[in-house]
């Protein structure tokens, strides 16, 4: 009989991803590492660094970087041997009302969820395109987008036009990257039940207003996003690209 069901297998894949100290990058650490990939993981706490490495124990390699530093997250992923997956999810927030936003906020939000995620990308791509049978075997890029990159919130200005940007870097790249087997896509996620949101999610009021909107009635998980990153990462997802997987249970169905 012939197999249609494609398995979600990244043995021997080296799989890069930012964000990775806490929230969803350390959990796609470990969901694709389940699953056999290596990991490269990039962050700024080098004490969740180090417990991430002693839990995954092996085909883990840790780094202390900013990835605002150009010099420096140029200069890591250069020295990496090898690159398929890019997991783009370092990112950030500070919410404001858009009559209130502060330049510094603005600045802030566009550095890291717009230009470092740019330059990420294209330093990542630049590595897989090193590999002589790239096309072959092809590569995989993940934006860590959100449900505000595709609608607008409150208080949420700056950062919708962050994610929505990431959304049309996503669709730019994928078409650009075709033809040599990379695919981008990004995933979408409403509040998730990070360490960071959970902060949020205790304020009663804002806990009303997201399961008000949501609804299958529920706060993501952390698995709930990592899970998608990771078959987009794979061969099972190998015809997917240009697009998003949209985690929010239901709140832009409206």
């Amino acid at each position: 009989m012939t197999k249609f069901l494609k398995d979600i297998n990244l043995k021997g894949k080296f799989v890069l991803i930012t964000g990775a100290t806490k929230g969803i990058g350390r959990s796609t650490a470990v969901a694709m590492h389940q699953v056999g990939a290596s990991i490269i993981a990039v962050g700024r706490n080098k004490n969740e660094l180090k417990t991430l490495k002693k839990k995954l124990r092996t085909r883990i390699q840790c780094v202390e970087c900013d990835v605002r530093d150009y010099q420096k997250i140029s200069k890591v992923i250069n020295n990496i041997k090898k690159i398929d997956v890019l997991v783009n999810n370092a990112g950030t927030n500070l919410p404001e009302p858009f009559l209130k936003v502060k330049k510094s906020s603005l600045e802030m939000l566009l550095e890291v969820n717009t230009k470092a995620a740019f330059n990420v990308a294209k330093l990542c791509t630049d590595k897989m395109l090193k590999l002589r049978n790239r096309k072959k075997v092809g590569g995989s890029i993940i934006h860590t987008s959100s449900m505000f990159g595709l609608v607008g919130g409150p208080n949420r200005t700056v950062y919708s036009m962050t994610k929505f940007g990431i959304e049309g870097l996503t669709k730019g790249m994928a078409v650009d990257l075709a033809k040599y087997n990379i695919r981008v896509n990004s995933v979408c996620p409403t509040f998730v039940a990070t360490p960071r949101a959970k902060k949020y999610l205790a304020n009663k009021k804002f806990n009303k207003y997201a399961l008000n909107n949501i609804p299958l009635g529920r706060i993501a998980t952390e698995s709930d996003v990592a899970t998608a990153i990771t078959f987009l990462s794979s061969n099972a997802a190998s015809m997917i690209t240009g697009t998003n997987i949209i985690i929010d249970g239901g709140w832009t169905a409206k």
